[in-house]
């Protein structure tokens, strides 16, 4: 299974203090909007999102069809042979979002209760 990009979306309270701090450890602005609260930051191929007010908790975030670059990848697994895959295998999927192509995602809980957002862009 490909799951693609893979980074880690924290949940932040001051989007501005993280950023900060986030830059003092070497990683620099990648993507985002400050005006819509959030920012991707890398720091070589690692790659952080910082959330602020959107997410109640920290998430592992796999991205199928981009690279730690946010450049497309062919081929990938789409979101929905993943998610297929994986309710086959009994594994519960919430927070659905996306129609029967393109863009869409879903969250899953691993044994220790730790969200996985499975998050396609294409």
């Amino acid at each position: 299974m490909k799951l693609g990009a893979f980074s880690i979306s924290l949940a932040v309270d001051d989007l501005a203090k993280s950023k900060a701090f986030y830059e003092v450890l070497g990683f620099e602005s990648f993507g985002g909007s400050e005006e819509h609260n959030y920012l991707i930051m890398k720091n070589g191929e690692t790659v952080i999102g910082l959330f602020q007010g959107m997410f109640e908790g920290n998430l592992l975030t796999f991205n199928p069809g981009w690279d730690q670059a946010a450049q497309h990848t062919d081929p990938f697994d789409d979101v929905r042979e993943i998610k297929a895959r994986l309710t086959q295998q009994g594994i519960a999927v919430s927070q659905e979002h996306g129609g029967e192509s393109g863009p869409a995602s879903f969250v899953v809980m691993d044994p220790d209760g730790n969200p996985i957002l499975i998050d396609q862009h294409r």
